[in-house]
C-alpha cells in the first residue's frame, strides 16, 4: 500500500498600510488619527481602534521601523540609517493587545518617557497593529484523504501602521519643488518632480496643482493629501497624473504647484512655464 503523503501548506500574507487619509483603514481595522505627533511639553495621546467587521478580532501591538526611499516607497529596517532616531526607546504604550468585538472601539494610550534624555532633532518609529488568526483558524483540517494530496489553507493576515513622531527644538524645515517635467504617458500626462526638503524635522501635508492659463485664468487641476517627506531623507521623487479638464491646455500656460500643511502653512512653491 502506498504511504499516505499529506502536507498542510499554511500562508500568512501580511499586508501593510500607512500614511492615507484621516480615518486609516486596513481590513476591518479602522484606526484615527492616521499619525501622533509629539510636540512641546506633550506627554500623552490615543489612538482609537474600531473593529468594521462582523467577527471579534485580536491585535498584536508593537513598534516597526521603516526607512523611507527617494521614490516614496518604505523599507522595514532594524537599526536606523545615517541621520535617523526612533522613537520607540522614549515611547510606552498600553494595552499591548486587543480584542475587538463588532463594531467595538477601543483607545490606545501612547506616552512619551525619558523626555529629559531627548536631544534637538526629530525621533521616528511606527506603531503596528497585526491581527492574530485563532489557532483553529490557522491549524490543519484534514479534508482530504487522497494519498498524494496537498492540501492549501491560505489565510490573510492583516498589518497597519501609523507614524509616531517626538519633535525637540524649533522648526527651520523647508522644501523646494525641482526637476518639474510634464510627461506624455500611455494614459495620459502627468507631472514629475522632485520635493527637496531643507531642516531638522520631516514633512507632511498636502500637495495642490492648479492650471494658469495665459489670460491669467486658476483652474484646480489635481490635489493629494497626506505626502510625507522623512528624515533623514533630504529628496523624494514623485508624480502626479494630470487629468483632461475643459479650458485646460498643458502646452501653454502655466502650472502651479502649492506644497503646504493641513493647517495652510506653506513649505514650498514652484511654477511651471508650459510650452
Amino acid at each position: 500500500m502506498a504511504q499516505k503523503s499529506h502536507f498542510l501548506l499554511t500562508l500568512i500574507l501580511f499586508s501593510f498600510l500607512a500614511f492615507p487619509s484621516i480615518t486609516l483603514a486596513q481590513g476591518d481595522l479602522m484606526i484615527m488619527p492616521k499619525r501622533l505627533l509629539f510636540t512641546g511639553n506633550e506627554r500623552s495621546q490615543e489612538i482609537n481602534l474600531v473593529n468594521t467587521g462582523s467577527d471579534t478580532a485580536t491585535y498584536a501591538i508593537s513598534f516597526i521601523q521603516y526607512d523611507m526611499k527617494e521614490d516614496g516607497s518604505f523599507e522595514e529596517i532594524n537599526e536606523p540609517v545615517e541621520g535617523q532616531r526612533f522613537a520607540d526607546e522614549f515611547l510606552r504604550y498600553y494595552p499591548r493587545r486587543v480584542s475587538l468585538a463588532p463594531n467595538e472601539a477601543q483607545t490606545v494610550r501612547v506616552q512619551i518617557t525619558k523626555r529629559n534624555l531627548l536631544q534637538d532633532g526629530e525621533y521616528r518609529s511606527h506603531i503596528y497593529f497585526r491581527a492574530i488568526e485563532d489557532e483553529a483558524a490557522l491549524g490543519a483540517t484534514d479534508t482530504d484523504t487522497d494519498d498524494k494530496a496537498i492540501s492549501i489553507n491560505i489565510k490573510t493576515v492583516f498589518g497597519i501602521s501609523i507614524p509616531v513622531i517626538i519633535r525637540e527644538g524649533e522648526n527651520n524645515t523647508k522644501v523646494d519643488l525641482n526637476n518639474l517635467k510634464v510627461l506624455q504617458e500611455e494614459k495620459g500626462k502627468n507631472l514629475s518632480f522632485t520635493f527637496n526638503r531643507n531642516g531638522n524635522f520631516s514633512t507632511y501635508g498636502d500637495l495642490e496643482v492648479d492650471y494658469i492659463s495665459e489670460n491669467n485664468e486658476r483652474t484646480p487641476v489635481s490635489k493629494v493629501r497626506g505626502l510625507a517627506v522623512y528624515t533623514p531623507n533630504s529628496r523624494r521623487d514623485f508624480s502626479i497624473d494630470l487629468p483632461e479638464i475643459e479650458g485646460v491646455d498643458y502646452s501653454k500656460g502655466n502650472l502651479s504647484i502649492v506644497y503646504k500643511t493641513e493647517e495652510g502653512k506653506v513649505y514650498g512653491t514652484s511654477t511651471l512655464k508650459l510650452e
